[in-house]
């Protein structure tokens, strides 16, 4: 086979995952229900987060938290400081695509 198959989590619980780690691309895999998050922190890459179910509230930098439903794709520039979050009641699903890999960026 010349391609390459990730599964990720199919599930209405809590669950944080990396899929793909390779010096070109890291991709996560998030569920949160109402009230979870991830903790605070820097964008360590160029960051796209996907939603694929319910809504994403994402406070960056100095910004007032902003929600965004399925079907958005939210761009993060490297180094902006991230508070990630479920507020709302359906439960939260995205993926975050970091391009390239964080690694690249500690090499520089």
């Amino acid at each position: 086979m010349i391609e390459k198959s990730y599964e990720y989590a199919v599930s209405d619980a809590k669950h944080i995952e990396k899929l793909v780690d390779v010096d070109p691309v890291m991709i996560n895999h998030m569920i949160l229900t109402k009230g979870d998050f991830v903790p605070d922190h820097h964008a360590n890459s160029l960051v796209h987060m996907i939603v694929v179910r319910g809504n994403l509230t994402l406070e960056l930098g100095e910004q007032k938290p902003h929600s965004y439903a399925k079907g958005n794709i939210v761009n993060i520039p490297y180094g902006t400081f991230m508070k990630v979050r479920n507020d709302h009641e359906e439960v939260c699903e995205f993926f975050v695509v970091k391009a390239p890999s964080p690694r690249v960026y500690d090499q520089k």
